[in-house]
């Protein structure tokens, strides 16, 4: 007998159920995950502190990427060709690290 995949909830799905266990309008639910969206965006701006936190599920961090130089008759480690490697500049990753509490739920 073979399972059936679940989808994962839609965006409609969350604000009901949200507004459904707190006692909410599905206008204040999309109104607060507007607000919290503005905070992340807050915290990952130039000026902003870098990383942000969700009590309890995961932690939002920016991360600093330096440069790498361009490399002539490098070695591919997966296919062993000899190849020139281009420049990358700096740039900025996103990392999201689930938090204990969200571990402990899975």
């Amino acid at each position: 007998m073979a399972k059936t995949a679940k989808k994962p909830p839609t965006k409609t799905e969350i604000l009901n159920n949200i507004a459904e266990a707190t006692d909410l309008s599905k206008k204040q639910v999309a109104a607060v995950f507007e607000a919290l969206s503005e905070e992340v965006k807050k915290a990952m701006a130039p000026r902003g502190p870098g990383a942000i936190a969700l009590p309890g599920l995961v932690k939002i961090q920016k991360k600093k990427v330096p440069a790498r130089p361009a490399q002539k008759d490098w070695k591919n480690p997966f296919t062993g060709e000899i190849q020139d490697r281009p420049a990358k500049p700096a740039s900025t990753k996103v990392t999201v690290r689930a938090l204990k509490n969200l571990k402990d739920m899975a």
